[in-house]
């Protein structure tokens, strides 16, 4: 498909869809969708200008919504920011470091808050949190897929994991109570790699012909001297981030065959996403749901001469955030935001949306007021970043930061090595100025405000 047709079919999706101009607040509680991706990063989407992949769905959604630009996770991982999502807590107090169960009761979980709420609450996908808590759901114990782009689907037949995740889907819309508001979260597994499979991104055949012709480009700092600038932790073969690029981006050949079939798994995952929202138009539920879609973390596409996620670069912790809300003002629709939201936000959003409070060890903020009021909002300026150590300091080592839109402060606490970037002059972090006796005074002052938002966190 061409980029002008994409385009078409995002605008007649836009106009077919399209809520009533008088953004009336329903009268009801709204229905909640979350649409919630796997490794993939904020300018992965047609609409954020990436100049190759194509996202027609996820693009006409933004423009009906708001696109909020510099929003962040606060651990990149998948167990830990799906932890994060679920609780609306940093790691430090839900205590999730993996991929195990957090220690949050799961009455203070956003599911757990709109069940006791009377809503009919789903989760089909990826779950991450150790045993999926079945008895808390009125659906998704049998609707989990992770791990593999091939599975099963229920009836034993061979399926593609995106092609299970929107049946799912689809089947939650269907078969709810219709008398009763309802919140789903549709966690694809896609894009995120098979791991230990020699291909790492196997998309369906009829995806093959996408992205065939064209050159997906090779980041500035994909290079080995910017391997090489890394701290000697990072900079070395032992290091995981190091080994998934070996597999992906060794060679030009193996990057662009890599780039391409993420891209088909990303273009698979954007047509699901739009199944899940003409099954919402069909049933007439458009100006009555909050839909929104996001990620759990970033993904370095070979800059830095890395792979995946994990640490604080850019790449890593900025993701795609993307809401559509039935209350939204005509002349708020289609816009862009940069406030500095974060994942912590979803869960009280999520509750806000449904007229629930928030409950009290919940840390982030409702959102909605970024694009439901005309007056400016007061808002956070900077937040704090934080990594556990994974497996080994040799594997994965542990991470903090303190990020502002112009700045950044790395600690890497297993080494005692710390990195400053001024990223309104060096967005790519290539110059580490932490050494520099001229940024003596402004290092300290971020070491305090770091110790001083860690503690925060806990």
């Amino acid at each position: 498909m061409t980029r002008l047709l994409a385009t078409v079919v995002a605008l007649l999706f836009c106009a077919a869809c399209a809520p009533s101009r008088s953004a009336v607040p329903p009268q009801r509680p709204l229905n909640i969708v979350l649409l919630y991706a796997d490794d993939w990063r904020h300018d992965t989407l047609g609409c954020a200008g990436n100049p190759v992949v194509r996202t027609p769905r996820l693009d006409a959604l933004a423009h009906e919504g708001v696109r909020f630009t510099h929003n962040g996770v606060t651990t990149a991982i998948c167990g830990v920011s799906r932890a994060t999502m679920l609780t609306g807590q940093w790691m430090s107090r839900h205590g999730c470091r993996a991929f195990d169960m957090f220690k949050t009761a799961w009455s203070e979980t956003f599911p757990g808050v709109l069940r006791a709420h009377g809503y009919w609450v789903g989760h089909v996908g990826k779950w991450h949190n150790g045993a999926f808590p079945a008895a808390e759901y009125d659906f998704g114990a049998d609707r989990l897929a992770n791990g593999t782009h091939w599975t099963k689907d229920r009836d034993g037949a061979r399926v593609h994991v995106t092609e299970r995740n929107a049946r799912d889907a689809v089947d939650f819309l269907r078969e709810r109570p219709a008398d009763r508001p309802f919140c789903l979260t549709v966690a694809f597994f896609a894009p995120h790699a098979e791991d230990g499979h020699p291909r790492q991104y196997l998309p369906q055949p009829e995806s093959m012909a996408m992205y065939a012709t064209d050159t997906v480009p090779v980041p500035p700092t994909a290079t080995e001297a910017a391997f090489r600038a890394l701290p000697p932790f990072l900079s070395n073969e032992r290091n995981e981030g190091r080994r998934r690029w070996s597999l992906r981006f060794a060679t030009p050949e193996r990057y662009q065959e890599s780039m391409r079939d993420y891209y088909r798994l990303v273009s698979e995952v954007d047509a699901a996403c739009g199944r899940v929202l003409d099954e919402l138009a069909r049933q007439g539920l458009l100006d009555s749901t909050l839909v929104v879609f996001t990620t759990d973390n970033g993904y370095l596409h070979g800059e830095h001469g890395l792979a995946d996620k994990w640490y604080p670069f850019e790449e890593s912790i900025r993701t795609p955030l993307i809401v559509r809300d039935p209350r939204m003002p005509a002349s708020a629709r289609g816009a862009t935001r940069d406030a500095l939201t974060l994942n912590v936000d979803l869960a009280p959003t999520i509750l806000a949306a449904a007229r629930c409070d928030a409950p009290p060890a919940m840390q982030g903020r409702d959102l909605a007021p970024l694009y439901l009021r005309a007056e400016p909002v007061a808002w956070r300026d900077e937040w704090f970043y934080e990594h556990p150590t994974i497996q080994s300091t040799a594997f994965i080592p542990s991470s903090e930061a303190l990020v502002r839109r112009d700045r950044k402060f790395i600690a890497w606490p297993d080494f005692s090595v710390e990195q400053y970037f001024r990223l309104d002059r060096d967005p790519r972090e290539e110059r580490d100025l932490a050494a520099d006796p001229a940024e003596a005074a402004e290092v300290a002052a971020l070491r305090a405000r770091l110790a001083s938002l860690k503690a925060a966190a806990r």
